[in-house]
C-alpha cells in the first residue's frame, strides 16, 4: 500500500499540473468550476440551469477518485449535460480533497462520519434537479450513466443498477468477493423484495440516480451503509416509480481494503429491514404461534392426546398457553411499531389499518377484555368450588389444572388487551403546537371531529 506521504505528494503534483483559475465567476477555491471541463459553473445565476449532479462519496480514494471525475466529464461532454460533479469528502487525509479540487469537481467536506452521512452532505449540496451518486473507487464506470438520465426524464423517481445476473446485470470476475456475490447481496435482496414487495434485483447497488424532490420526500435517517437499503425500502414503501437499469461492476482500483465491513454492515442492513417491517418482525411469527398454540390448546382441553410413542397432556396444555400468550405479546408489538412509525413519518400511512381502529375502538378493545377477564376469574372460581367439593384437600392435577390454565390463560389476556388498547390510544395521541390531537382513527375524538383527522393528513 502506498503511504500517505506519497499519496499528498502525488495529488499536489496534480494540483498543480492543472490551470486553478476557473472559468467564469467561481464560489471559493473549495468549490470550483470548469467550463472547459464541461462542468456548469455554479453561480447564482447557472444554479436553475443545471439538469444533473453527480454526487461521489469520498473517504481515501485518492488512487481513484480523479479517473472517476474524467469518466463522469466525458459523459457530461458526450450528451452536452447542464451538470456539475460533486465529491462529499468524509474527512480525507490522502490528498483526495486536492484531486477534486484540481479535477473541476465541487469539493463537499462532511463532518458527520459513514458513508450515509457524506452521500446525504453531498446530496443537500447538490443543485442539480437530478443526482446521480456512486461510489469514487472505480468500480462503477460513470461515462455510461445517460441510461441514468433518460429513465429519469421519463418520469421515474429512482433508477437503481443492477450489478447481478438475475437483474440483467454483470459482474467482472475479481469485482465482488464471493461471499457479497453469492449470499450477501441475494440474501438481503431476497429479503428486502419479500418484506417490502420491491421490484429491484440490487438493494445494494451504489450506483443509482433519482429526483431530487422525490430524495427529500423520503426523509433518510440512516448515516451508514444501511443508506441504501433505506433509499429503495422508502421509495417502495412510498409507491414512487421505481426502475432499474443492468450495469457492469468492475473491480476497485485501491490498493487499500474496502470500507464496507461484510458481516457488520451486512446486520445493519438486515436489521433495519426488519425494524422498517413490523409484519415479518412481529406479526407473522405471532399470529403462527398463536394459531399453533390455540390449535394445541383446544385438542388437550378435551384430555390427553397420544400421538404414536408420545402421550400429550397438561404439561403440554401449559406450554401452549404459553404460545398463546407470547404470541399476542408479538401482535401488540407489531401493531405498538407500525403505529409508531407511521405518526413519526418512518412509515406511510397504511389504510387497512385505518379501517381496523374504526371499528376496533378503545371501548371495543375494553369490552373485548373484561369480557376475558371475567370470563377467566369465573373459571378460576369454578376451580375453588371442585376443590371445595373436594373438601379442600389433595387435588388430581391433570383435572384441575384443565380449570386453571385455561383461566389463568384468559385472565392474562384480557388484562392484556384492556391495557393495549389504552398503548394504541396514547400512542395516537399527537403534540401539535402545545395540544394534545388526536391523529388516529379509532376513538370517540377521531370520529367526532374530523377536523383533526384532515389536519393530519394535510401535515402528511
Amino acid at each position: 500500500m502506498r503511504s500517505l506521504r506519497y499519496r499528498t505528494r502525488a495529488a499536489e503534483r496534480i494540483v498543480k499540473s492543472r490551470d486553478p483559475e476557473p472559468q467564469g465567476v467561481g464560489t471559493s477555491s473549495v468549490m470550483p468550476a470548469y467550463d472547459r471541463l464541461g462542468i456548469i459553473a455554479t453561480t447564482e445565476k447557472k444554479v436553475s440551469e443545471l439538469e444533473v449532479s453527480i454526487v461521489m462519496p469520498c473517504l481515501n480514494e485518492a488512487e481513484t477518485l480523479q479517473g472517476c471525475i474524467r469518466k463522469a466529464q466525458q459523459s457530461i461532454r458526450r450528451h452536452d449535460l447542464r451538470a456539475e460533479i460533486i465529491v462529499a469528502d468524509n474527512g480525507s487525509t490522502d490528498g483526495s480533497r486536492e484531486i477534486a479540487q484540481a479535477s473541476g469537481a465541487r469539493l463537499v467536506p462532511v463532518e458527520a462520519k459513514g458513508y450515509g452521512a457524506a452521500l446525504a452532505g453531498g446530496i443537500e449540496a447538490a443543485q442539480g434537479r437530478y443526482v446521480i451518486m456512486g461510489d469514487a473507487d472505480d468500480s462503477y464506470d460513470f461515462s455510461h450513466i445517460f441510461p441514468f438520465i433518460e429513465k429519469l426524464r421519463e418520469g421515474h423517481d429512482l433508477v437503481m443498477g443492477c450489478r447481478l445476473p438475475s437483474g440483467g446485470g454483470t459482474v467482472v470476475p475479481g469485482a465482488m468477493p464471493w461471499k457479497h456475490r453469492w449470499i450477501g447481496n441475494p440474501v438481503l435482496t431476497g429479503i428486502g423484495r419479500l418484506f417490502f414487495r420491491s421490484p429491484i434485483s440490487d438493494f445494494h447497488c451504489g450506483l443509482r440516480a433519482f429526483r431530487k424532490d422525490a430524495y427529500q420526500k423520503l426523509d433518510m435517517r440512516t448515516t451508514g451503509m444501511e443508506f441504501a437499503s433505506e433509499m429503495v425500502i422508502k421509495a417502495t414503501l412510498r409507491k414512487m416509480r421505481v426502475t432499474q437499469i443492468p450495469i457492469t461492476l468492475h473491480e476497485d482500483g485501491r490498493s487499500r481494503p474496502p470500507h464496507l465491513r461484510s458481516w457488520r454492515d451486512g446486520w445493519r442492513h438486515l436489521r433495519f429491514m426488519l425494524m422498517y417491517s413490523p409484519r415479518w418482525l412481529f406479526l407473522f411469527p405471532g399470529i403462527i404461534g398463536f394459531l399453533v398454540g390455540a390449535f394445541f390448546f383446544a385438542l388437550l382441553l378435551q384430555g390427553p392426546l397420544r400421538l404414536g410413542m408420545a402421550f400429550f397432556d397438561t404439561n403440554t396444555l401449559l406450554v401452549s398457553a404459553m404460545a398463546i400468550i407470547l404470541s399476542f405479546q408479538l401482535i401488540s408489538f407489531a401493531m405498538f411499531t407500525k403505529i409508531f412509525a407511521i405518526s413519526e413519518g418512518l412509515l406511510p400511512e397504511d389504510p387497512r389499518l385505518n379501517r381496523l381502529f374504526s371499528i376496533v375502538t378503545l371501548e371495543v378493545g375494553i369490552l373485548i377484555g373484561l369480557i376475558l377477564a371475567v370470563s377467566g376469574l369465573g373459571l378460576l372460581l369454578g376451580a375453588v368450588v371442585y376443590w371445595a367439593k373436594l373438601g379442600f384437600g389433595e387435588l388430581s392435577y391433570p383435572d384441575s389444572l384443565r380449570l386453571i390454565i385455561p383461566a389463568v390463560t384468559s385472565l392474562m389476556l384480557g388484562v392484556q388487551i384492556i391495557f393495549s388498547s389504552f398503548f394504541v390510544s396514547i400512542l395516537g395521541l399527537k403534540r401539535k403546537n402545545n395540544h394534545t390531537v388526536w391523529h388516529y382513527p379509532g376513538s370517540s375524538v377521531a370520529t367526532s371531529e374530523s377536523c383533526v383527522s384532515h389536519e393530519y393528513e394535510r401535515n402528511h
